[in-house]
């Protein structure tokens, strides 16, 4: 069974189109079959999307361009939505001979390949403190739009110019969930969070002098936050935050 069937399976299920003994009869089915193709260098977990809502991600970085073309072929080719993280435009090459109808995102670094699937219930909010955040903020946005989510962009809104934050502040009073994207002393979280009745999704990045570690700096200021409602992902993770502000934005 592929994603395409999963997805025909699901909305019978909630259109109670079945009946519960034939419901219960097909979800055997389902997990009475291999949940993962074996290609002898990955094993595609093709029952993700059963489990979790969206279908296995491919983490780019350390993958050969021909891995990571054959992997989204065999995503594809099970029906299901494609989303690669940490890429570039040489594996876009390859995979796109695999998968003529993939897009390239070159500033988030990641390939995409999405289908219709169930919508967030609100907005997402992607608030990135400076313009050398971008990457790691745009992996968020485009990792939360590629899994069905409203998505709104406010960038350059750092502590050091609070007044371009506060400008904006309608905007983020509109969300459903904030995902904030900071290096540096990482203190935009802890602002944000100070200002909004959502849950706030910390990002540290690894943008900023000696003294910020590599992005540790950024993330002990906001493990550290002592506004309440704000979590932390690990450094430079915005598909993390973005994962994380879908599940968030997809509760009833």
């Amino acid at each position: 069974m592929n994603g395409s069937d999963l997805r025909a399976l699901l909305d019978d299920v909630q259109a109670q189109r079945l009946t519960p003994e034939e419901a219960h009869r097909r979800v055997l089915q389902v997990l009475r079959q291999a949940p993962f193709e074996d290609l002898g260098f990955a094993r595609i977990d093709h029952h993700r999307s059963f489990r979790q809502g969206f279908p296995e991600v491919v983490f780019g970085s350390g993958k050969t361009p021909e891995q990571i073309a054959a992997i989204a072929e065999r995503i594809v080719a099970a029906g299901h939505s494609l989303l690669v993280t940490r890429t570039d435009a040489r594996v876009f090459d390859t995979v796109k001979q695999k998968v003529p109808d993939a897009t390239f995102q070159e500033l988030a670094r990641t390939i995409t390949r999405p289908l219709p699937c169930p919508p967030g219930k609100g907005i997402v909010v992607v608030a990135a403190a400076g313009t050398a955040d971008l990457p790691v903020a745009e992996e968020a946005a485009v990792t939360a739009e590629t899994m069905g989510n409203q998505v709104d962009r406010v960038y350059d809104v750092g502590v050091a110019g609070l007044h371009r934050l506060l400008s904006e502040h309608h905007r983020l009073m509109a969300a459903r969930v904030i995902i904030v994207v900071a290096g540096m002393e990482g203190a935009l979280p802890s602002v944000v969070g100070g200002l909004v009745d959502v849950p706030v999704i910390a990002v540290p990045t690894s943008i900023g002098y000696g003294a910020n570690f590599g992005g540790l700096s950024a993330l002990l200021g906001m493990l550290n936050s002592c506004a309440s409602g704000v979590s932390v992902v690990n450094i430079d993770n915005g598909f993390g935050a973005g994962a994380i502000a879908s599940s968030i934005n997809h509760l009833d």
